[in-house]
């Protein structure tokens, strides 16, 4: 999303200095670089002017709606059904683990027509308020991490939405997801590796701290050792990721790459963070230390945006030209 005149650099740079200051937890780009960019893509022109100007001065806020109880990443599977009736929509079905869903002013719904054979032609995105008679939010999730946000069920009963609340074209709605998951999982790589430098830098301000250097496990030669494969690796993931992001914005199509880059770096992120708690040893037990927070909001990135398994597929298939 184009905030200010700025381009997707701008939100790259203020997602890296909310991690530097171990806020990534906040999760601000999913609102501004993930669900707003589907209404500024496919939305009509006058979905446009109805929710974009809010959208960016933070008056709505956006949720996108794809995970079922039975569907995580499957999405063909989803069960959630929107049936047509004269000029209205009916949905029916729930989601699950929707972030921001509690707190959203407006969230994109993917659901499908039961009487479509071709499950990805059947399945397509509505837009539906806040409000709207049988749209019910559920209680926030009790979470491990990342509680600057919340997670949440949606439910819907007999949802009816105007026709034209449908966003893009009927039918294409698994496809518009997949095309944006590009970007999302982007994002996820680049909070990851954002996480990962944040722990990094701390533990090197840790281990200069006059106070523990006279420690003999910060002066061991594992130690140096870690800190020189946790810094190598940290360097190369933010390297090709900084040559990803000028190809997304190039418009390149980055299918294989971004699933690279996905899996690894929230890999890294997590075995990073868990690897400083080590070294630290009782220090990293304990709440006051700002890396036990780091790593329990890395620790969702393996598996939202699509989980590290199906990462690994989708690599594999395009290797094979599957």
């Amino acid at each position: 999303m184009v905030a200010w005149g700025g381009d997707f650099l701008y939100s790259l740079v203020v997602g890296e200095e909310l991690a530097r200051t171990n806020h990534s937890g906040l999760m601000t780009y999913l609102h501004s670089d993930i669900v707003v960019p589907y209404v500024d893509t496919y939305g009509s022109e006058t979905q446009k002017a109805q929710y974009l100007p809010a959208c960016a001065s933070g008056d709505i806020i956006m949720a996108v709606a794809m995970t079922e109880p039975n569907s995580g990443s499957d999405l063909v599977s989803m069960s959630t059904t929107a049936v047509e009736q004269g000029d209205k929509v009916i949905l029916n079905g729930s989601k699950t683990f929707i972030s921001i869903g509690y707190n959203c002013d407006l969230v994109i719904v993917a659901a499908k027509d039961p009487f479509i054979q071709n499950p990805h032609k059947a399945i397509s995105l509505y837009l539906v308020p806040e409000g709207t008679p049988g749209f019910k939010k559920g209680d926030r999730f009790k979470k491990m991490g990342m509680h600057s946000q919340d997670t949440a069920e949606l439910f819907f009963d007999n949802c009816r939405i105007p026709k034209e609340n449908q966003l893009g074209e009927k039918g294409q709605g698994f496809f518009m997801l997949m095309q944006k998951l590009q970007q999302e999982r982007l994002m996820v790589a680049l909070q990851s590796i954002w996480s990962a430098e944040f722990a990094l830098e701390w533990i090197i301000e840790y281990c200069r701290n006059p106070e523990n250097k006279s420690s003999p496990l910060l002066t061991s030669q594992a130690t140096r050792f870690a800190l020189a494969e946790m810094a190598t690796e940290v360097k190369i993931g933010k390297t090709f990721i900084h040559k990803l992001v000028m190809d997304h914005m190039r418009k390149e199509k980055l299918v294989m790459e971004t699933s690279m880059a996905k899996f690894w770096t929230s890999d890294l992120a997590r075995r990073l963070t868990g690897y400083v708690l080590e070294i630290i040893g009782n220090y990293g037990f304990l709440e006051n230390c700002p890396i036990v927070r780091t790593w329990r909001d890395v620790r969702v990135n393996s598996i939202f945006a699509g989980t590290n398994e199906i990462m690994k597929i989708i690599i594999s298939n395009q290797i094979l030209g599957k």
